[in-house]
């Protein structure tokens, strides 16, 4: 822990409450994929992970952890390439009016991020939202002007859970992988960690996640950001 110096942090059930910032959003959008058919969209909710009983996303789903790409490709399998990318913008425009620009951030994240910043922590989100999704969200929480960059799945050849973002960040900020923890809800977020080399995956359970699918692949995990920095300061009263 002490040769942390960068931090990456996804954004979806990281940073913000995953299930309050998007159900609402998922649910138009299955409503158009679906013309209007309430029936059918409820059956592309559940096929992208939506779980009515619980009323929450499950771990690891499309939707929890897939881009709109994925989401597209899975509700419109007979679109040709040409459709599916024209698609694809459409519903990034669509969540970047939405979702991304009216996030509830969750407890306590915030000022735990402007702490690792005063700390000298160099930090950046990696997201499977789009670039401008993720910069907007960040706008929205008043926490822009506190990480280096923000990486959706569009500024990186390959998104989460391939290393191109860690790389990336590494690339701006000059640091090793090995001086970079990743900390994320998904298994994803902690398979990215391991691909690239990362110091540390952090497995936070204020998502999709729980102890059962990030265990295996965490180095630790903690409830929340908010704990984050006792983590890094070795309060082990904090995880």
């Amino acid at each position: 822990m002490a040769g942390i110096k960068g931090i990456l942090f996804d954004k979806d059930g990281t940073l913000i409450d995953f299930d309050r910032t998007w159900f609402g959003v998922a649910d138009l959008m299955a409503l158009k994929a679906a013309n209007g058919s309430r029936s059918r969209a409820d059956h592309l909710l559940i096929e992208a992970g939506y779980d009515f009983g619980t009323k929450r996303f499950k771990a690891d789903s499309v939707f929890a952890a897939g881009t709109n790409a994925d989401v597209i490709a899975l509700w419109y399998p007979r679109q040709s390439p040409a459709e599916r990318q024209a698609t694809v913008k459409e519903y990034d425009r669509f969540v970047g009016e939405n979702a991304s620009a009216k996030p509830y951030g969750l407890p306590g994240v915030k000022e735990a991020i402007t702490k690792l910043h005063g700390l000298g922590y160099r930090m950046g989100v990696a997201t499977n939202d789009s670039t401008r999704g993720a910069e907007r969200t960040l706008a929205a929480l008043g926490m822009a002007q506190l990480f280096d960059a923000a990486y959706g799945y569009d500024a990186v050849a390959n998104p989460k859970p391939a290393p191109d973002t860690v790389r990336a960040f590494c690339d701006l900020t000059g640091y090793k992988p090995s001086e970079v923890a990743m900390v994320g809800d998904n298994r994803h977020d902690m398979e990215m960690a391991r691909a690239s080399g990362a110091g540390m995956a952090v497995g936070v359970l204020s998502g999709n996640g729980t102890r059962e699918t990030l265990s295996p692949l965490a180095n630790v995990l903690i409830e929340s950001v908010a704990d984050l920095p006792g983590l890094l300061a070795g309060d082990s009263a904090a995880y």
